[in-house]
């Protein structure tokens, strides 16, 4: 008998039992929706109870008894919220979605109640106002320092009303950053471009052809023979959108997927946003901040507004006028096709392929052969080991989430296990569009008063199109950058070594927590890592040189269409949040007025609009804070350059401390300490500038 379904929940819950999988992964097979509320009823009330314990506790406040005990509070609640976390973003379903429903406003009301817990915020003011005296470590005191600005930012400060507002105040956006997310999945999910016959496919090269059937039969349509579907996943959007000879398809899959989350109907997040920009400002302005964007930055390596907008405008000019020489030669393409039209946004992506083409002798047709999926794992796989001397070992038998999840076993040089990855490359239905990162379980040495070694949990999602049954997925170059880039955040996940889990891993200020993923970008265009490991899916061949030699050529190639998509996100992202009154915002005529503002070049399009921009609304870790991968890239190009100068871009040397104080150290060293010890020396702009071609190599 399944006594889940005859009898209270928590005398048959899988999820409040022992966790007796491998490693300690979650019990994925025996967990329901339903086995989540009551577990988190349970979790909830059992970390309570721990801070009643600490708040109350006889003894005056130490580090050991306040600020190391809270640290090991809730691992029962955190182990259930981030496999929960997961599910939802990997692997959703209407029921979970309800529990998501449900328990997010549940979730923010217990941690308000942590935050403004008198007794407990009392002993850490405490400790905080003489942590000079207590002779703390380095990773001590930063901890404390951490959790007293946690709290603070909470709203532990604020007035007993004020708190009670807050707290309600943070329930709601809990609720409308959840239904935020799930109603760009739901718009991602419902839509599908059929193409039917060999009309609908002009153009398509057959690995377009091949993942467009794939998604057809994953979708049931299998009543025509070579019927196929373009989703709105990136991997299937942008291919279609590149080769496409069907001006019409193009513009309709273009609109589908910029208009997601703008559409009258159950899925529109027009309102949803406009309220969380209100209540985000009227969080900003307890804390005494004119705007959410100070209130944001105030706990970031850029600190203000003015530092970002140094940044950004830097960037935006030579930008635009790049891709307004770029606009100029596909406009040259166009007449010399003798093609009437008005070149628009739908059109660029196609055209900007010819004129590759043409310029390099380079077409994704012939390059993505050499990138096959398996092949290009093999080489973060190899760097890693190369760098760091890590070894992933597949355990096959170790069954997770889905059956696209693949299980890897991490071992150092000397054969110690560090860590758990687990490998999510393929889209699919109930998985979120995008790319990320995330944890299971954060590596620590505090889970118990003894320092118990806690080894992480880390698993990457990637949202590429899979390859028809029997033959490889093949990526494109930015596909595999993509790849390259999640595994560099999931370094810094496994490679964490530190005490505390509140300073484990990626838990960095939001503009440092680019930099280990942009970084490890950088290897997968070393020759000897393409020649080692870029060989044809069918021969075997390795990438003959003459294809490096036209992918480094083109390398800056529509650069400026690029950096202005992303240049104008980040600058629509700063000024939404630079609002210091919210009431009645319309933020379809606020992007088009702020797009105006700063002169969107015509025909472009944003990264990502506001309707579906997922990083600012589906929570807050990049809400005024979508900057963070240009300010890492000022980090990384001159980073990678210790490599260069080194002369070998695995230089043990180099590579070590790379490893001790980027990947290794979390939050334990202030993120600018942490470059510099690095490094030896601040970064500069310049050098991003260059790589991007946006300067002269003289300037």
């Amino acid at each position: 008998m399944d006594l889940s379904t005859t009898t209270p929940f928590h005398l048959g819950n899988p999820l409040l039992e022992a966790w007796n999988a491998p490693h300690g992964l979650p019990p994925f097979a025996a967990t329901r929706p339903e086995h989540f509320a009551p577990a988190f009823e349970v979790a909830l009330a059992e970390q309570l109870a721990e801070i009643e314990v600490i708040a109350n506790a006889s003894e005056p406040p130490s580090f050991d008894n306040t600020v190391a005990a809270f640290d090991r509070s809730g691992r029962r609640l955190g182990g259930i919220e981030r496999m929960f976390s997961n599910l939802t973003a990997s692997a959703t379903s209407p029921a979970l979605q309800a529990v998501e429903r449900e328990m997010a406003p549940r979730l923010a009301a217990h941690e308000s109640a942590i935050a403004m817990h008198a007794g407990l915020f009392g002993r850490i003011d405490a400790l905080y106002a003489r942590r000079g005296e207590l002779g703390l470590s380095a990773e001590a005191l930063r901890l404390l320092e951490r959790f007293h600005l946690d709290f603070v930012r909470a709203g532990a400060r604020l007035a007993p009303a004020a708190q009670r507002r807050y707290a309600q105040l943070m329930q709601r956006l809990a609720d409308l950053t959840t239904r935020f997310a799930q109603n760009v999945l739901a718009d991602e999910s419902e839509y599908g471009l059929v193409l039917r016959d060999e009309a609908d496919l002009a153009g398509l090269p057959e690995f377009v052809r091949a993942s467009a059937r794939q998604a057809a039969a994953e979708r049931g349509l299998t009543d025509a023979a070579g019927v196929g579907v373009i989703t709105l996943s990136r991997s299937h959007i942008v291919p279609f959108l590149t080769f496409s000879q069907r001006r019409d398809l193009r513009e309709q899959a273009y609109t589908a997927w910029t208009t997601r989350g703008e559409h009258d109907g159950p899925n529109d997040n027009r309102a949803v946003a406009g309220e969380i920009l209100a209540l985000r400002l009227e969080q900003a302005q307890a804390h005494g901040h004119a705007s959410y964007a100070d209130h944001a930055l105030a706990d970031t390596m850029a600190g203000r507004q003015a530092a970002v907008a140094d940044l950004l405008t830097r960037v935006w000019g030579p930008a635009k006028a790049r891709a307004a020489q770029e606009r100029a030669a596909l406009e040259s393409l166009v007449a010399a096709r003798g093609e009437p039209i008005e070149l628009q946004a739908w059109d660029w992506r196609y055209y900007t392929e010819k004129l590759r083409q043409q310029r390099f002798d380079l077409d994704e047709a012939t390059v993505k052969p050499f990138f096959p999926l398996d092949a290009m794992v093999a080489a973060v796989f190899d760097c890693a080991q190369r760098l760091f001397g890590l070894r992933f070992i597949a355990q096959p038998q170790i069954a997770a989430y889905h059956p696209d999840v693949r299980v890897y076993e991490v071992r150092s040089g000397d054969d110690a296990l560090i860590g758990v990855f687990l490998h999510d490359n393929f889209a699919r239905a109930g998985k979120r569009s995008g790319a990320w990162m995330s944890a299971y379980r954060s590596q620590s040495r505090n889970a118990d008063a003894a320092g118990s070694r806690v080894l992480p949990i880390i698993v990457n999602n990637n949202n590429f199109a899979k390859g028809a049954p029997g033959e490889p997925t093949l990526l494109s170059f930015d596909d595999a950058r993509t790849l390259f880039h999640e595994f560099g955040h999931g370094l810094h996940g496994l490679l964490s070594n530190v005490r505390f889990e509140r300073l484990a891993g990626t838990s960095v200020l939001r503009d440092f927590v680019e930099l280990p993923s942009q970084l490890f970008e950088r290897w997968l265009s070393e020759p000897e890592v393409l020649k080692r490991h870029a060989r044809h899916f069918r021969t075997g061949e390795a990438i003959p040189d003459a294809l490096v030699d036209k992918l480094r050529a083109a390398s800056r190639f529509n650069q400026g269409y690029e950096t202005v998509r992303y240049t104008a996100s980040a600058l629509v992202d700063m000024a939404v949040h630079a609002q210091t009154t919210a009431d009645g915002l319309d933020i379809g005529a606020f992007e088009a007025s702020e797009l105006q503002r700063i002169g969107m070049p015509a025909g472009i399009g944003m990264n990502h609009r506001l309707a579906h921009f997922q990083h600012l609304f589906a929570g807050s870790s990049y809400a005024a804070g979508y900057y963070v991968y240009l300010w890492a890239e000022v980090l990384d190009a001159d980073g990678f350059d210790a490599f260069v100068e080194a002369g070998d871009p695995f230089d043990a040397g180099v590579a070590q401390r790379l490893h001790r104080f980027i990947y290794a150290s979390g939050n334990s060293l202030e993120p600018g300490a942490a470059y510099l010890a690095f490094r030896g020396r601040a970064a500069t702009v310049d050098a991003m500038l260059r790589e991007r071609g946006l300067v002269d190599e003289a300037a």
